[in-house]
């Protein structure tokens, strides 16, 4: 209920830009009303799953990809960044299938 209108759009133009992919082929949902502890508390927070193809295999790339991240999150939900965290999985094109392939023959 607290979080704002549009959000899985303002999501997805985010990780497009962020992980400089095209808005097709990023993919978002969002999930409320999950109970979640962070650090031990139940107030509220969030956390962002990064899984991508060729841009998050390196702690050098995650770190610029984290603080762009952090910034849209707590922008949009108006949450304090010890209140997110974020876990990046990097991919190979044969882990995501589409159009009745895998995304290594696209």
């Amino acid at each position: 209920e607290r979080l704002p209108p549009g959000l899985a759009q303002t999501l997805c133009a985010a990780a497009a830009d962020i992980l400089g992919k095209p808005a097709e082929r990023v993919n978002v949902t969002v999930r409320s009303g999950l109970p979640m502890v962070l650090s031990g508390s139940a107030e509220p927070c969030a956390q962002l799953v990064v899984s991508s193809i060729g841009v998050v295999g390196t702690a050098e790339q995650n770190q610029r990809h984290s603080a762009r991240f952090f910034d849209v999150l707590t922008a949009q939900l108006g949450l304090g960044p010890e209140r997110i965290v974020i876990r990046f999985y990097p991919l190979e094109p044969w882990q995501i299938g589409k159009n009745r392939t895998v995304m290594t023959f696209l």
